[in-house]
């Protein structure tokens, strides 16, 4: 099994790619000097750092991924969230009442 760090930098390589953007552009548009923001997005791509958790929240509005995609360990939970985030609210509240009558009574 993955350690946090590299489920982590998976998923923000992942939300990197999908986003069609470059380690130094996210880097940048992240807040990052232009000279390190490449190798400094590398290192969390690779698990060898983790960003603090307001880099975090910077990262995922530049991606649009909710946060809580960056943190899971479960690639089930996290492509659901990524559909549940990108769904207008309306949906989103027909997918919850939806989850709610498929939950196995006590």
């Amino acid at each position: 099994m993955s350690n946090s760090n590299e489920i982590w930098g998976r998923r923000l390589k992942e939300a990197r790619i999908a986003a069609g953007l470059s380690q130094k552009q996210l880097g940048i548009q992240a807040g990052l000097d232009e000279f390190v923001a490449s190798p400094r997005i590398n290192r969390y791509e690779l698990g060898v750092h983790k960003a603090d958790y307001r880099i975090v929240q910077n990262l995922s509005k530049i991606l649009s991924v909710p946060t809580g995609y960056f943190y899971t360990e479960e690639d089930n939970l996290a492509e659901l969230m990524l559909t549940f985030h990108r769904l207008p609210s309306r949906k989103k509240n027909d997918v919850i009442k939806f989850v709610r009558t498929l939950t196995i009574p006590e």
